[in-house]
């Protein structure tokens, strides 16, 4: 069995992987590979299925599942996986870090010391403590940063399609009920057709003047257009974002935007979380190699 890894991962994985078969890096060996792991980088779609002659299973490194074409892969009877129970704790405190950053002017402290400047007056910082957290999407990682932000005696709302309460945030039924009411809204929600686009000009028009938008969730939850123009009005007091419609970014317009703050993708990328995938993506060829004896 030829195992391919596809993207980066913890340097120990191969050596882990062996007993199970060869492991390449050699993306030229797709045709042969049975499984391929995965991050965000690689697309799977119908042209790559099409290459990988022998491929039974995708492994992806992490949560979302957009960058396979799960339809395709299933009519070809490829089983794909992801790590979601991985992540959560790495993504949520980026979430969280972006969100203490953004009102206490992390960045534009750094930058401005550097130019030899001190803005000891003009950087005007706000505190989380008794702010209203809004969270779109209360899976893992929604959950996990309602954990924190309630350490900082937040107010924590939360919004999920078919979650009905939590110890950790106050369900409200509609989306833009926890807009209306944030003063920071974090985003954490897969990319699907009916939340493609779904923080817009109709529902930036909702938050409060002065919100924060953070996104660490899917890139194209937001309409970046939008965003810039709430920014520039100052609709938005300030955006952070981690995700982006394409990695890297292409002309982005957000980079002419002011108040934002930006990463490159990296909120599961911890030392930490990668192990935590390569256990669990272990134990998946494990039961893998195992059902096909």
């Amino acid at each position: 069995m030829l195992i391919l890894i596809s993207d980066a991962f913890d340097e120990s994985l191969p050596g882990i992987l062996s007993k199970y078969g060869e492991v390449t890096d050699d993306k030229n060996r797709l045709a042969e590979a049975d499984i391929v792991l995965i991050r965000s980088k690689t697309k799977v779609t119908k042209e790559y299925i099409d290459s990988a002659k022998n491929l039974k299973m995708v492994i992806r490194g992490g949560v979302g599942l957009d960058n396979v074409d799960l339809v395709y892969a299933k009519e070809k009877g490829i089983i794909v996986h992801n790590t979601a129970d991985a992540s959560t704790t790495a993504v949520a405190e980026m979430a969280f870090a972006l969100m203490i950053a953004l009102p206490n002017h992390i960045t534009k402290a750094d930058a401005s010391m550097r130019e030899g400047k001190w803005l000891k007056k003009e950087l005007k910082r706000t505190e989380l403590h008794g702010k209203t957290l809004g969270i779109l999407g209360l899976g893992r990682i929604g959950l996990a940063l309602a954990q924190r932000a309630q350490a900082f005696r937040m107010r924590v709302l939360g919004w999920h399609p078919d979650v009905y309460f939590t110890d950790w945030a106050e369900i409200i039924p509609t989306m833009e009920e926890v807009i209306q009411q944030s003063d920071f809204v974090s985003l954490h929600m897969p990319l699907l057709p009916s939340t493609k686009g779904i923080i817009n000009k109709n529902t930036l028009a909702m938050f409060k003047d002065g919100a924060y938008l953070i996104n660490t969730g899917r890139g194209k939850c937001v309409v970046e257009e939008d965003v810039v123009e709430a920014l520039k009005s100052g609709k938005l007091a300030g955006f952070a974002t981690d995700v982006w419609y394409s990695d890297p970014p292409e002309n982005s317009p957000l980079f002419d935007a002011p108040n934002t703050i930006f990463t490159p993708h990296i909120g599961a990328s911890t030392k930490e979380n990668m192990i935590r995938i390569g256990i669990i993506i272990e134990r998946l060829i494990a039961d893998f190699v195992a059902e096909n004896k």
